[in-house]
């Protein structure tokens, strides 16, 4: 009865396309690495949120690689 969803996250630097295609990546690395490690595929969802909801604001090296992120959610 368990679900999860994983939302990839990117740092500002780069297109709004390239950025949403990372993000989904990103995530869909996070969720092969849950089914190999035995969780339902069928439960995990996963979502690309690109550049669009960073975890910190500013524009240095700091900042991106903490926007950088998958980020895993059990429901």
């Amino acid at each position: 009865s368990v679900s999860v969803v994983i939302d990839g996250h990117c740092d500002e630097r780069g297109t709004r396309e390239y950025n949403l295609g990372l993000g989904e990546r990103r995530a869909n690395a996070v969720r092969t690495f849950l089914i190999s490690a035995g969780v339902d595929g069928g439960r995990i969802r996963t979502i690309s949120y690109g550049k669009d909801k960073p975890e910190v604001a500013g524009s240095n090296d700091e900042a991106w690689s903490k926007n950088r992120r998958g980020v895993t959610t059990i429901a």
